[in-house]
């Protein structure tokens, strides 16, 4: 049991990377604040994780929500003494739109969940893990946040700003018993894409380029495994690093 005994908050876990993520850190032990805006899909998780050694509590909250983020990690105090292990995994993508094209709806969306709602998760965790003398946050990235031609000008920026934050984290934190990395994901199997509703063709066709190099797509069970890593104590040296899972898509 690599997360026995810990208490871990996944953000984004109703579906795709959060909801394997969750699962997977259930069966090694952790108790799991999985937060989600929809209640149902976080239900049925937690039916799944009945049998294991650990066990998943369903949150509703909207992480872009700030009093949500709160009461999020207000639970991981109140019910449970601690707080172990934070995941920033929900994200939501930016229709693939060039900068040019980009409304101030579309860039206030695609922050207010991908950078924001990380950001006021972060501050607030650190606090509790200073006060209690270690902790780990995980932060989903995303090939996204190391180059530019994976997706719309918003989805870009949102990710490269988390890469900073959490190298930030890294180095701020690292005396205090504190560890912060990033998973950098490439193409992954996911619900992450469903709610483009108005991809932008130029943008469209300049991010299509690059498909022809990627070997396959990953899954979120893939993905899960290495959040596991990173939130055990098997990657105790890994401070400030971006792990990057993309089947060698970047590496051309």
């Amino acid at each position: 049991m690599k997360l026995l005994g810990k208490i871990a908050v996944i953000t984004g876990a109703s579906s795709g990377m959060g909801r394997a993520m969750a699962l997977e850190f259930a069966k090694e032990g952790a108790t799991v604040i999985a937060v989600a805006r929809r209640k149902e899909r976080l239900d049925e998780i937690v039916k799944e994780a009945y049998e294991f050694e650990g066990q998943i509590i369903a949150f509703k909250g909207d992480i872009s929500n700030k009093e949500d983020v709160s009461n999020m990690l207000n639970m991981a105090l109140s019910d449970y003494g601690k707080l172990d292990i934070l995941v920033n995994n929900a994200g939501v993508m930016d229709d693939m739109v060039p900068v040019g094209e980009v409304t101030d709806e579309l860039w206030d969306r695609v922050m207010d969940v991908n950078l924001r709602g990380p950001f006021y998760a972060c501050r607030k965790a650190v606090n509790i893990m200073m006060s209690q003398g270690h902790g780990n946050i995980i932060n989903t990235a995303s090939i996204g946040g190391l180059n530019g031609g994976r997706a719309g000008a918003a989805y870009t920026a949102s990710k490269y700003a988390i890469v900073g934050l959490s190298k930030n984290i890294a180095y701020m934190y690292a005396k205090n018993g504190i560890r912060c990395n990033t998973i950098c994901p490439g193409a992954v199997d996911s619900e992450i894409g469903v709610g483009m509703k108005n991809p932008s063709e130029f943008g469209m066709g300049r991010t299509q380029a690059g498909m022809a190099s990627l070997p396959r797509s990953g899954s979120a069970d893939e993905i899960a495994k290495i959040a596991l890593f990173l939130a055990s104590d098997d990657s105790s040296f890994i401070n400030g690093a971006d792990i990057v899972a993309d089947a060698g898509w970047t590496a051309l």
